[in-house]
């Protein structure tokens, strides 16, 4: 049985995928968040490919996700594209309230070089 939390986000994630997309010069960043881990990805969806990935478990293994380490995995991923060669991106996120660690990865992100 499906609730009706996920099914808002489902139709939430539909409207913004309809408008968010990525391309090989502007790269879409996903973020996905669990209950002990938040990812970043950046996607070129013209070729369904991702270029680089990062998440809470690279920064730190044993705690679970929270704002400060949200912030580190945004600085992770700006750090990544930087080196390779990305300078600006278009947020996705994923259908989740831009608050808390999803407002913070992004704000990690703008402070490792990302333009969004």
């Amino acid at each position: 049985m499906v609730t009706t939390k996920v099914l808002r986000r489902t139709k939430i994630k539909k409207r913004i995928r309809a408008k968010v997309v990525g391309t090989a010069n502007l790269p879409r960043l996903s973020v996905f968040r669990s209950n002990k881990a938040i990812y970043a990805q950046l996607i070129d969806d013209d070729k369904m490919l991702t270029l680089a990935s990062a998440s809470s478990f690279e920064i730190a293994k044993d705690k679970s996700a929270n704002a400060q380490i949200a912030k580190e995995v945004g600085k992770k991923i700006a750090e990544k594209a930087v080196s390779g060669g990305i300078k600006a991106v278009v947020f996705d996120r994923n259908g989740y309230l831009y608050h808390g660690r999803v407002k913070a990865l992004a704000e990690g992100a703008r402070e490792g070089g990302l333009q969004f």
